[in-house]
């Protein structure tokens, strides 16, 4: 089966029950089996600093779903546990998050689904429980240990809630 990886955040409400319920939801789902699950980390927003501390982690799965099949689960997942899309807003606050950073090897390039991540490389957030769950994976031809060495990791710490 394929292997894909599925970043998660959250900074609204009760942070870590919305993940849990978030991975809970997922692996549910007959068409979905969990891998691995990193520890949690407590990061700095990105996009938009004006807003609460995020934790944020990833999980790596085995799916018989297609990519975009597995876009759609994510998505209803998000709406089920309150996720409002607020367009002014695109890097805004939210109660859950989640995106899938690759799937096999694949790369999509369509309107919805860009894969792997198009930020993938510039998000020590996502790169940081990526390597917990992927080790040092590459991807797109490159590895995540040199991504990580590009970036500046101290606003992502270990979440000890």
């Amino acid at each position: 089966m394929p292997e894909a990886a599925i970043a998660f955040g959250s900074n609204l409400g009760d942070r870590r029950g919305t993940l849990i319920k978030a991975l809970a939801l997922l692996e549910a789902d007959d068409a979905i089996r969990v891998l691995h699950i990193s520890p949690f980390y407590e990061t700095e927003p990105w996009g938009d600093p004006d807003q609460e501390r995020y934790i944020n982690g990833c999980i790596l799965v085995e799916t018989e779903l297609s990519p975009s099949s597995l876009l759609q689960r994510c998505l209803k997942v998000e709406t089920s546990l309150g996720r409002v899309r607020d367009p002014a807003r695109r890097y805004g606050a939210r109660t859950i998050d989640l995106d899938i950073v690759f799937y096999d090897d694949l790369r999509v390039d369509q309107p919805d689904l860009v894969l792997p991540h198009p930020r993938l490389f510039e998000r020590a957030f996502v790169l940081v429980p990526l390597m917990d769950v992927a080790g040092d994976r590459e991807i797109a031809g490159r590895r995540l240990s040199e991504a990580l060495e590009q970036l500046d990791l101290s606003g992502v710490q270990l979440w000890e809630g």
